[in-house]
């Protein structure tokens, strides 16, 4: 029996001493280099088949290794992404596949496996290139040793992801090609009339040019006072604020706010009147004691009078969504937050969710923890699940919000529950109490964006369809200025752009702790920028607090978990134009509106390729079984894992394990090509009684044309009989051929009284006679008879007969025999023809009578 193999420490290089030694635990024997050919030949980039519209190779390897899956192939880098073919199929892999934008950070890193323990000094490398992607993604891609090939695809890679500028970004080389994007400042007002109840009135943008667009109702007014940006330049051009509140006023409280980003509308509910407001922190200083008349006098006139018929005043509830410790450290800063003795009728509530950094962090070591036990792990054979020792939480994927420690201590589902709370605490107010909430944070861009989209969801059945989603997302998250530039990573129209972490030196593995104690790989000391830039998940996190919606109403929404992750995807990638930029004066002043694609129009696309069965259509959505507010139950905002997004790339196997909505659809689709049989066999069915109805009323016709027949037959049979009797009178014979001929035969021996009659006859005729029977020895006449219809033209031979042929017709056409007895039988007539000319002269008066 063979002896075991014994494993190969690996080593990897540190930039302090040169090299550091580390004992694997030889999950990289997997990767079988000896058995890669080295690739020679370069793919045409014109017949890549697979490139989009205005999308260039600028990098290639060939013989590269994803470490995640051990599949060669190879790897391009793209001016919009990171490609990786099959090396066998040459199809794309959507896990080595990622766009530049999605990019997090990428490192360098050698690995050194030595041949044999006692062999130190014989060693071969591995260049390794890991890729940390913004959608839960990590990978490792394998370099054959003594090439240049990481270099090439590193240096590409950094050109692409740090753009000098926003106009290098792919939305902008490809265009808009055909997904146009229709001004979003248009759509802005129009959900400003819906929610003012002016949805009879349609926006354009000569109404945004000439300004007559300021349209009120009995409380709210639209405000053109941001038109040119100049009063808030991270908020819309147009703004509800309360009717019996002048512009000036709202520039004055304008002062008082942070960014000068004031309390405005964002929904108003259309019974009780009360209102969803967003702002920024007031600036009330260190000591907490700076106040504004016009500040104040707007938030209360947001406390409009209640429907009671008391006259009373509503309440108003201030949520600040931030600690209230660091709500008070704001203030060294001159922010803080409001006094509710200086606010007629509020109430202050805090909601305790952490800032933007924080949200990055937690979102970081959930990543690393997915990556740790996914069975497609980036450090190659090492992971739990790929061994099959055990599933996500013990088989439930509930049980793992049970305990945060089973996530790695990342803290993500702990966030994530917060915003869902907060956002349903404050749609219980508005709708179970009838009070107005103001929300705000330190900006009103990232906290507040979260909390007042999440509760406009729960309030309003329209935000849960496809058309409102996309209001939603484009009043509160776009149009109210969430700086997507900064917090995504890309470049801003200042030029200046998130500075991806790279590791050009040679490096390792960053870990998650479970991943150090397990002595495989040890970190090195990352040169990651994430303590001094604004990049967060924030609005991943929102996204994901949406998909929990889902799953506890799965009848209430009209998309599906697909689309989300789709939606999310795009964004991600910054393929569309849409979510460019930090604001709406930035994307309007970049012209992006009218030089990039629409990311609705391509995801509109995208379902009327298949209609209502496509992936993004929920199956179960009942518009009826919930058209009103969404008041999750505290025990039901205990959030779980985001299976198909969380899931999808560490372990794509249990992203779909428990995916009811998957199988639905699956019977819901072979339902409908079953009912498609059944509708093609109806079809013939019918198709069949048609065409025994067309035989049966062919057979009904060819029966009475055969009976027709029939008659006509018997009564022509009944007419040959009566001539035939005619002509035997005449001393003729009639004789009848099987073909249908007649021939009557006029014979030499006829009657003594015939005898004598045409005696005088033959006298004055001899010559004529002696020349006819010279002609025919046996002095027998042949003639032909032919009945023919009366309805026949005289042009054809059968019409002819009796004017040409009938030897008892005189000259001039008139007839010879008495009464037309010879011929007109009824509808019929005969015609006789001779074979001599002398019996054209026959008459029975002139010829039989006349005397000699």
């Amino acid at each position: 029996m063979a002896a075991p193999r014994p494993r190969r420490p690996v080593s990897v290089r540190d930039p302090s001493d040169g090299c550091e030694r580390l004992d694997g635990t030889g999950s990289w024997d997997a990767l079988e280099w000896t058995k890669i050919e080295p690739v020679t030949r370069t793919v045409s980039h014109a017949n890549l088949e697979f490139l989009l519209e205005a999308e260039r190779v600028v990098g290639e390897g060939h013989g590269v290794v994803l470490v995640n899956t051990d599949e060669a192939g190879t790897l391009f880098v793209t001016n919009f992404r990171l490609l990786f073919l099959s090396e066998g199929t040459r199809n794309i892999v959507p896990l080595g596949t990622i766009p530049l934008a999605t990019i997090e950070k990428f490192n360098k890193m050698v690995v050194k496996i030595q041949s044999a323990p006692r062999q130190t000094d014989k060693s071969s490398s591995r260049r390794l290139l890991q890729i940390i992607g913004k959608d839960m993604r990590v990978i490792v891609f394998g370099f054959r040793p003594r090439t240049k090939q990481r270099r090439i695809i590193f240096d590409a890679l950094s050109r692409c992801t740090k753009p000098a500028s926003i106009w290098d970004l792919y939305a902008f080389t490809c265009g808009p090609s055909r997904f146009s994007n229709p001004n979003p400042m248009v759509r802005l007002l129009n959900e400003y009339f819906r929610l003012l109840g002016k949805g009879f009135h349609r926006a354009s943008m000569d109404m945004i040019e000439d300004g007559s667009f300021t349209l009120s109702n009995d409380l709210w007014r639209i405000s053109d006072i941001n038109t040119n940006y100049t009063m808030c330049q991270s908020y819309p051009f147009a703004l509800i604020v309360p009717k019996n509140i002048s512009d000036e006023e709202v520039i004055q409280a304008s002062t008082f706010r942070g960014r000068g980003r004031i309390p405005v509308v964002s929904w108003c509910h259309p019974g009780t009147g009360a209102v969803l407001a967003r702002s920024s922190q007031p600036l009330v200083g260190l000591m907490m004691n700076m106040r504004s008349n016009a500040d104040e006098k707007l938030v209360a006139a947001l406390c409009t009078q209640l429907t009671d018929g008391k006259g009373s005043k509503r309440k108003l509830y201030i949520a600040d969504a931030r600690p209230r410790k660091n709500a008070l450290a704001n203030g060294a800063m001159g922010g803080g937050s409001e006094s509710s003795s200086n606010y007629f009728q509020s109430e202050i509530v805090f909601f305790g969710i952490d800032n933007i950094h924080a949200m990055r962090e937690s979102f970081a070591r959930l990543r690393d923890y997915l990556d740790t036990h996914g069975a497609a792990s980036s450090d190659g054979m090492s992971s739990f699940l790929r061994h099959g020792g055990w599933t996500w939480g013990g088989g439930n994927l509930s049980s793992m919000s049970a305990s945060v420690s089973t996530l790695g201590d990342s803290g993500w589902l702990i966030h994530v529950q917060s915003v869902l709370a907060g956002s349903a605490w404050i749609a219980a107010r508005i709708a179970l109490e009838s009070a107005s909430v103001l929300v705000h944070c330190s900006d009103g861009w990232d906290r507040t964006s979260q909390l007042v989209s999440l509760a406009n969801l729960m309030l309003d059945p329209y935000y849960r369809t496809f058309t409102g989603f996309q209001a939603l997302v484009e009043k509160d998250w776009l149009a109210f200025g969430h700086p997507f530039s900064d917090r995504v990573g890309m470049p801003s129209i200042s030029g200046t752009s998130f500075e991806l972490s790279r590791q050009s030196s040679v490096g390792s593995f960053s870990s998650s702790p479970i991943r150090q104690s397990s002595g495989s790989f040890t970190p090195q000391p990352s040169n990651s920028s994430h303590g001094q830039n604004n990049y967060s998940p924030i609005f991943l996190q929102w996204v994901d607090c949406v998909s929990q919606l889902l799953r506890m109403y799965p009848f209430a929404f009209e998309f599906s978990s697909s689309f989300l992750v789709d939606f999310l995807d795009c964004v991600l990638s910054c393929r569309f134009g849409n979510f460019l930029c930090n604001s709406e004066k930035e994307r309007k002043k970049c012209g992006v509106y009218e030089a990039c694609g629409c990311l609705w129009a391509y995801l509109a696309d995208l379902r009327s390729s298949q209609g209502s069965s496509h992936a993004h259509y929920n199956l179960f959505y009942d518009p009826l079984k919930h058209n009103g507010p969404l008041f999750p139950p505290a025990a039901a905002l205990a959030p779980t894992l985001w299976p198909q997004f969380h899931l999808r790339w560490a372990c794509p196997s249990e992203s779909q394990a428990s995916n009811l909505e998957a199988e639905c659809r699956n019977m819901a689709t072979k339902f409908s090509e079953l009912q498609k049989a059944k509708d093609a066999a109806e079809k013939k069915v019918k198709e069949y009684s048609i065409a025994m109805e067309a035989l049966n009323a062919e057979l009904r016709n060819e029966k009475q044309v055969s009976s027709s027949a029939m008659n006509l037959a018997n009564r022509a049979s009944k007419e040959c009989a009566a001539i035939k009797r005619a002509i035997q009178s005449l001393g003729c014979r009639v004789n009848f051929a099987g073909s249908g001929d007649c021939t009557v035969d006029v014979e030499s021996n006829l009657t003594e009284t015939q005898q004598n009659l045409m005696h005088s006859s033959r006298t004055s005729s001899r010559r004529d006679s002696d020349s006819m029977m010279g002609r025919d020895e046996k002095s027998d006449l042949s003639v032909s008879i032919t009945v023919v219809a009366d309805d026949v033209v005289s042009s054809s031979p059968f019409g002819r007969v009796c004017e040409n042929l009938c030897p008892l017709r005189t000259r001039d056409g008139g007839c010879r025999w008495p009464d037309a007895g010879c011929a007109q039988l009824g509808s019929q007539f005969v015609g006789l023809k001779a074979n001599f000319d002398a019996f054209d002269r026959l008459s029975i008066y002139d010829g039989y009578f006349q005397s000699e």
